[in-house]
């Protein structure tokens, strides 16, 4: 059972959130260098358009701690860093969209799972639906979409790759 604090969903106000493992939070300035490493991990950034480059790595290390929507997904037994879960209000065609992205180490342990899944009924309390949009190779992915009650919604071409769109409504 997750747990919150307000401000409500919909908005694109910082919040944190409970789960039986995690807690999602803003992200602070110790959080920086894991966070980069989730920028610039070839293997994180995959399916994700291959590392950020590193003009573009400082200007987000700038504005990342405490930046509206985006999420720290820290392991409530040791309070190590896991990954990030953003949850942007009207940032596709109106709806809000989650993305998320966790370091491969703590990949295969149902982390991203829980706290995706966690996100996404919060964001469901003051939004009628949330998508997520991922690389249609993204197998894991898109089982974990799948998994947590999100449906395909739209297949298309972006970011020179075929992508699907994935949907929740609350």
């Amino acid at each position: 059972m997750a747990t919150s604090s307000a401000p409500a969903a919909g908005h694109r106000a910082t919040w944190t959130l409970t789960t039986q493992r995690l807690l999602l939070r803003p992200v602070r300035t110790g959080d920086v260098p894991a966070v980069t490493r989730l920028w610039t991990d070839p293997t994180v950034r995959h399916h994700l358009g291959g590392p950020v480059a590193d003009q573009v790595v400082r200007i987000r290390q700038r504005r990342i701690v405490g930046a509206p929507g985006v999420h720290a997904v820290v392991r409530a037994s040791d309070r190590a860093l896991l990954g990030l879960v953003t949850l942007e209000p009207g940032a596709r065609d109106g709806e809000t969209e989650v993305s998320y992205q966790f370091l491969p180490e703590h990949w295969g342990h149902g982390y991203a799972r829980e706290a995706v899944a966690a996100a996404v009924e919060r964001a469901l309390e003051g939004t009628p639906s949330v998508v997520a949009v991922t690389q249609e190779a993204n197998d894991r992915s898109r089982r974990l979409l799948e998994g947590i009650g999100m449906t395909h919604a739209a297949s298309f071409e972006e970011f020179d790759a075929h992508q699907v769109l994935y949907r929740k409504r609350a």
